[in-house]
């Protein structure tokens, strides 16, 4: 692919890449990065509800362009503007300890919460209060592999452009809505009043998720709500739910940390609602 054309951190587009580590930053300038083949592979090939590509700018050394050929002719179909830079330039910009020589810029992606109602979801994540981006992203990587129509990220919850957020999804974030900032108490109405059923994950639930399962009674339309690690859920946000369901420990773990329960339960509503199938004949 040639020699890099950008060989110094000191670089304006190489700063400004940089700059949108800090949340203030990406605030500003609606843009966040995504690192690594299958987060810029998927956002190469993600546009925005308005059409536009949400893939700006690709950073990749030689080496990368080479190997992931593919990703660089999708990224310049996106109309992304690609660059060559030179590996120590990319460490610069890169969050992880080992960066595989793809940083992209990327448009905000996230999703008018009235929008997410509008299409009448069956089954959202609810993420109230959750703090550390690898949770926060990981259980919105469950959430798209169980099926969830959307992600809602509470005004008290993570970042959802944290470069941590981003990396723990592995391009699920470019696969179905999310909305971010939405007070906890008018995700609870609005998905209420959109006929989904709000059940709250907590390890001290009074309803047990086995039990639900056997009483046929998660096969509705149904949001789950997902609090912090370390806490759970305040009481206020409990009270706002239909149910307050814990996932069953059969065995001498303590607990289940929160992508896990995420998880399960998602999963649990998922197999529910999904038609059963006509045994063999």
């Amino acid at each position: 692919m040639g020699t890099p054309e950008l060989i110094s951190p000191r670089s304006p587009r190489v700063a400004a890449a940089r700059r949108l580590a800090r949340r203030n930053f990406r605030g500003k300038e609606r843009r966040f990065i995504a690192e690594g083949p299958q987060a810029v592979r998927e956002a190469a090939a993600h546009r925005g509800g308005d059409g536009e590509p949400t893939l700006i700018e690709l950073f990749a050394t030689p080496e990368a362009a080479d190997r992931y050929a593919d990703i660089i002719e999708a990224a310049h179909s996106a109309g992304a503007r690609v660059h060559l830079a030179d590996a120590d330039v990319l460490a610069d910009v890169s969050q992880t300890v080992t960066p595989q020589g793809l940083i992209g810029v990327c448009r905000f992606l996230d999703s008018p919460f009235q929008e997410i109602l509008d299409a009448r979801p069956t089954l959202v994540a609810v993420l109230a209060n959750v703090r550390d981006p690898g949770n926060a992203g990981t259980v919105l990587r469950c959430a798209d592999a169980a099926g969830a129509d959307a992600v809602i990220l509470t005004d008290a919850s993570v970042d959802l452009y944290n470069p941590k957020s981003v990396r723990a999804s592995v391009g699920s974030l470019f696969h179905l809505p999310v909305a971010v900032g939405v007070p906890v108490d008018q995700a609870v109405q609005g998905l209420r009043d959109a006929g989904v059923r709000i059940l709250a994950a907590d390890g001290a639930g009074d309803d047990d998720l086995d039990d639900e399962l056997d009483a046929g009674t998660m096969g509705t339309p149904t949001a789950w709500v997902f609090g912090n690690e370390a806490w759970g859920l305040p009481e206020e946000t409990r009270a706002l739910a239909d149910a307050v369901v814990r996932v069953p420990i059969h065995g001498k773990a303590e607990s289940l940390n929160l992508a896990t329960a995420a998880a399960v339960c998602l999963y649990a509503s998922a197999r529910a609602q999904r038609p059963r199938r006509a045994p063999d004949a």
